[in-house]
């Protein structure tokens, strides 16, 4: 059961089909769309502007999202945000990635199909072209993507679209093992889903 916290009379919403850790904080005027996945631990904290995550997107564990008020935080459709990010204030277009730990700053644009890479820096304002690579502290875009990059990224992607509808359907809170069973299965993601095969 998702656990959120109107604040002001504003209440989060969130899509049936979206999967939200029971550990992640929606906080007001949060919106989460269809078919998103929100990691343990996130915080989306819409307690000055608003924040959104529109279809098929995913904010990962430990991500931050937050925005001035009157500013819209928003990662678009098939947007995906690695472990640790914080976006503030700025917005990700469809099928854009942001990178582990990197953070994005109030009224940046990272381009549609673009990467930010792990570790970076997107000062504020910074407009970042679609299908680039962006890396560094401050963030530089240092190249276009190839159509290989992009494909690898909309293939991470769809494992998360999964993993929403696994979670959904086996998370549950239990008791740890106290030892491990002999022939202790593995999680089976199928053959193709292990690792990217061309």
């Amino acid at each position: 059961m998702v656990k959120v916290y109107a604040i002001n009379g504003v209440t989060p919403v969130v899509h049936p089909s979206a999967y939200v850790h029971p550990s992640a904080v929606l906080i007001g005027d949060v919106i989460v769309g269809p078919r998103c996945y929100v990691g343990p631990l996130a915080s989306m904290r819409g307690d000055f502007g608003r924040l959104v995550l529109e279809e098929g997107a995913n904010l990962q564990d430990t991500c931050v999202m937050h925005g001035f008020p009157g500013e819209d935080t928003v990662v678009e459709v098939d947007g995906h945000i690695g472990h640790g990010a914080v976006l503030h204030g700025c917005r990700i277009k469809r099928n854009a990635m942001v990178g582990m730990n990197a953070v994005v700053m109030d009224r940046a644009v990272v381009g549609e199909e673009s990467i930010v890479a792990a570790m970076s820096f997107v000062k504020a304002g910074m407009l970042i072209p679609p299908r680039s690579m962006v890396m560094g502290t401050p963030a530089r875009i240092m190249r276009e993507l190839t159509d290989q990059e992009v494909k690898w990224k909309s293939f991470g992607t769809k494992q998360y679209h999964d993993l929403a509808v696994r979670s959904m359907a086996t998370m549950r809170e239990v008791e740890a093992l106290t030892e491990v069973e002999p022939d202790r299965a593995r999680i089976d993601l199928g053959p193709d889903l292990h690792t990217h095969k061309e």
